[in-house]
């Protein structure tokens, strides 16, 4: 399993719009800027994040985008399957139900079957909140002494 950009660039503005959720809604161009990712790209990843409910949109004058929910409700798990899809690392688990021929003869399966487990369950247990946390740097404590 390899996370793919639109993945990752979509974690990333969902930390920057929970980091800076006191100004409202945010513009495009203001994540953008502070995260080195294109707004052409951010435009593009949007539309699966709004339709999702996990982002929402004001148009106009003061428009922007906001979280739809506090920080610690959204699991990484859940931003990357609405941005890949699917995180499944075979594809003979992608459906509730495995209609693979082999399924009965198959001595990995119970291998992929585990390490799908503990991914899902690792990234369904680590929120955005959580990711701040553990990052200083993301708080605005950046200062040394």
């Amino acid at each position: 399993m390899k996370i793919s950009t639109k993945g990752r660039y979509a974690l990333r503005m969902l930390i920057d719009l929970a980091v800076n959720s006191s100004d409202g809604y945010v513009a495009l161009k203001d994540i953008a800027a502070r995260q080195g990712i294109s707004k052409k790209y951010l435009e593009q990843i949007v539309p699966l994040l709004t339709r999702s409910g996990l982002l929402r949109a004001n148009r106009g004058f003061q428009g922007g985008y906001m979280l739809s929910k506090p920080a610690n409700q959204y699991t990484v798990g859940e931003i990357l399957r609405v941005t890949e899809g699917s995180i499944v690392p075979v594809a003979c688990l992608e459906e509730e139900v495995n209609h693979c021929d082999r399924q009965e003869d198959c001595l990995t399966l119970p291998l992929w079957q585990g390490l799908n487990k503990v991914i899902s369950e690792y990234l369904d247990s680590v929120t955005i909140q959580d990711l701040i946390a553990n990052n200083p740097a993301a708080s605005g404590d950046d200062y040394c002494i």
